[in-house]
Formats: C-alpha cells, structure tokens, sequence
C-alpha cells in the first residue's frame, strides 16, 4: 500500500512541478522578498516528506534540518495525525468561538494547564506564534486599563529577538534587517542588549556579562519607570537570532526583577515548546522560571495544521474578575480561535510527544549536540551553540575579531547550496546556519547530517578561498 502510495505521489510531482513554478512566478507571493523580485520569484520546491526527511521536486532525498520551520517536531507523514485531521472534519469542522465552543479545546486547555509552570492554567488559542504574542501584548494592555494604569504599556525586549511578522509582534523584533524598511510601534519598545556570549565585549567573563546584562534590565526601570513598562518579553533561546543560549541564571534573575517591578513576564516558547528542547515548555523545565505568560505555536501540532496559543496566569485573570469594571471587555479574537481540527491535531501530537518523544529528545540532544560541536575544527566556524535539539553554526572571517561583516553576506546561504546538493537542508542566516531537525532523529541521521555539513562548510571555504572573499 505505502509502495502504491509513493507511485501515485511521484507522479503528481512530476506533473506538477514546472507549472508550480510557473505558476509561483506570476501569482504567488512569498514572504520576506526584496522589492526587486516580489511577486516574480519561486522558491525550491519541496514534494513530500516522510519522517526526518523531505524530498524536493527533482527526488532528491533531504534531511529536513530545520524542521520546516522548527515545527515538525513527531516527523512528516505521521498517520496518527492525519488521522485525526479526518476524523476531527468530519465530525466538526468549525464553530465561531464567538457563542459556542467545542471539547478539543477545552481538553487541549487542560493538558497545557497540566504542563505548564507556576499557576498557568488558562489557555487562549490563536492561528500561530505571531498572533499569540500580539495576543499576550493585548492582554497586558487590557489588564493595566481596567487596573486603572493606563500609562503601564511600555514592552522590554532584547537585540536578536524575533518575535512575530504582526504590527506589534514585530515591533519587538530586534535582528539585523528585520525592520530596515518596516514601520512599526516603535513608542512603545525598549530595546536591551541580546543575552549573547559569544558577542559579550572583549575581555568580559561570561559571569561579568550576565551582571552587565542585569544591570542594563534595571538600568532601563530605572530610567524609564516602572510604573510605564507593562511587560518584558523574551524566548528562553533567541532562536531566528541565531540559537542564543543565555548565560546560566540571566532568565532566573530578570525574573525575579519583573516580578519586584510588577512587570508581566511573557516567555516566548513558539519554537522551545513542545519538545524542541525535551519537555512540553522549556521556563520551568529547563530554566526555573514561572513567567505569567506564555507563548507558543509551531511544535503543538507539529506544523500539521496552524494553531498557537498564550497561557496565562490565574492570578491575572482573578485579578481581573475582582476588579471594579466587570464589564470591561477584552475586546480580542480571531475568527480561527480554538479551531476544533488544531486543537484535535493538538491532542494526539501532544500524546505523541509524552509517549515517547520527549523522552527520546533529552535522550539525544547531547550526541546532537557532541557532533556538532566537532564542526568548530574547520577555520571559518567560529562557534557552534545549542541546546536540546536546536543549535546553530556561526561563521566568522576570523576567530580573533569574530568578524562576520568580511565575509560574503550570503555565506549561509552558500553553504545550504552545497548541502543540499549532498542530501541536507538548512536554514540559512546570513552568516549562519541553523539546525533544529525533527525530535525523531536517530543517531545514525545525526552523523549524516553532521558530515554533509562539514563537506558543504568546507566546499564553501574552497570558494570563497577561491574568490578572494577570505584567507582563512
């Protein structure tokens, strides 16, 4: 049967291929294009997936190292959600979370509940990461108005953040090129310094740089005022940032100084949930910390069907409902909210993960993270980073400087070139290369993995030996 199935499946790629990208050129639209190709560009096409692999639409055969976009976390082609995907449509399809409601999501809202730290215990869905943190930011806005501190909606956030593409999610972001020709609310943002170590300034111990990076946080309080800064938002690891760890103890102490200033601590976990880095959330687990929200998306159906969500802490919404304006109303919604497929998919993924999964991801992670490591052996890496299974290649001209602006701005990009012609898909950042494969991986596609990257990164040394771009 599953023989028959490929046939069939070939077949449509093949038939399909060249008008998709026709097709593409003329009337899709991608995101995050340049002005000069917008509207006039197709990307690689990719036809099927099967576990830890994808295949594009010449049959080559992939590791699917990013995961598609860190979501894939049970691996492509798991019939147990498709499954579910059928049977969810064909007994409720749909329902406006207006006036009615439907069981998925309040199941789904309890197993978060069970899972997460602290006392969040309630759950609002949306359609995706962005969204969920737009969510979040609404209700801290919400929540300072009928407490009657309408002038508390300041937002901390960091450089190497990435928050979200929506107005006010993307207003947070801070990596290169993210807002270089966007608006955004901007008003309303107070940028610190990223929790990077491998950027911390010359000469600062990693122990010294986490104290700077305190002292900024309260530095910035002080400066601005408490009683104006509504909420700090942050990823436990800054991942479109480029897998940025923070130093042991940063997360515990900005923590415990949002909580003194009575600041709402939203962690982002749209990609550390759900596994990546071994449990459902990552702030207790992984960090220690309770924050009052928290974000997620991507990995709670595995990328199977788009859903995200906020939980939020009791103690917000008693505060809320002891409040003298029990008519105040949080005026916010989507017409997608607690979609009952999303949250059917939800069920049996999150199933997934704890009956085996996430067990298998701590279990992993450290050889994952072992022989990426070897990889700093060749001269243009400068560092390898990670945790659980996310980590990132950073290149340097030099390791001296740390220098990555001598170097071709596309090296990231060259080097996914050449290993996707080996059998590996990457995400490229600029200077950077960024793995997160599914959290089924074995042992065995690790080291394949491992070893296309070290060809390509070494391939792509040769050309740029070549070109004069670098003398490494």
């Amino acid at each position: 049967m599953a023989a028959v199935r490929d046939i069939k499946a070939r077949e449509m790629i093949e038939a399909s291929d060249d008008g998709a990208v026709e097709l593409a050129k003329r009337h899709l639209v991608q995101p995050w294009p340049y002005a000069g190709s917008v509207g006039a560009e197709a990307r690689a096409l990719i036809a099927e997936g099967d576990g830890v692999y994808i295949t594009d639409a010449a049959g080559k055969r992939l590791i699917d190292g990013p995961a598609g976009m860190w979501c894939i976390n049970v691996g492509h082609r798991r019939e147990e959600l498709a499954k579910v995907m059928y049977d969810q449509a064909m007994a409720l399809s749909y329902n406006t979370p207006w006036y009615t409601m439907n069981a998925p999501s309040a199941e789904l809202a309890r197993r978060i509940a069970d899972a997460a730290p602290g006392d969040l215990s309630h759950t609002f869905f949306t359609t995706g990461g962005s969204s969920a943190v737009e969510t979040a930011l609404r209700f801290m806005q919400f929540y300072n108005n009928v407490r009657g501190r309408p002038e508390k909606k300041l937002i901390l956030s960091r450089g190497g953040a990435y928050h979200g593409s929506t107005y006010l999610s993307a207003s947070l972001n801070g990596r290169p090129r993210d807002r270089d020709w966007m608006d955004g609310a901007d008003e309303l943002v107070v940028k610190l310094s990223s929790p990077d170590p491998f950027r911390r300034p010359k000469g600062m111990d990693v122990s010294a740089f986490t104290d700077f990076l305190v002292d900024q946080f309260r530095d910035a309080i002080a400066r601005v005022g408490a009683d104006r800064i509504g909420a700090f938002v942050g990823e436990p690891v800054q991942a479109s940032g480029g897998v940025i760890v923070p130093p042991d103890g940063y997360l515990k102490r900005i923590r415990e100084i949002c909580r003194d200033n009575d600041i709402l601590y939203v962690s982002d976990e749209v990609v550390t949930g759900f596994g990546r880095l071994g449990h459902v959330f990552a702030s207790g687990d992984v960090f220690g910390i309770d924050p009052d929200m928290i974000t997620f998306a991507k990995g709670v159906t595995s990328g199977y069907f788009p859903l995200g969500g906020v939980v939020i802490s009791e103690r917000l919404l008693e505060e809320l409902r002891r409040s003298n304006h029990p008519d105040a109303l949080f005026g916010h919604g989507l017409t997608y909210t607690s979609h009952p497929i999303g949250c059917a998919v939800a069920l049996k993924n999150l199933d997934l993960l704890e009956e085996g999964v996430l067990a298998h991801t701590r279990e992993i992670a450290p050889y994952f993270q072992a022989r990426l490591k070897t990889l700093e052996e060749l001269p243009l890496v400068g560092e390898v980073r990670g945790v659980g299974l996310m980590a990132c290649i950073e290149c340097v001209a030099d390791r001296e400087s740390k220098d990555p602006l001598q170097l071709d701005k596309d090296v990231g990009k060259r080097i996914d070139a050449h290993c996707h012609e080996l059998g590996l898909l990457v995400r490229p950042l600029i200077n950077m290369c960024v793995m997160s494969p599914p959290l089924i991986i074995g042992r065995e596609q690790i080291d394949d993995m491992v070893a296309i990257l070290r060809e390509g990164i070494s391939r792509t040394m040769d050309d740029l030996r070549k070109e004069g771009v670098w003398r490494g």
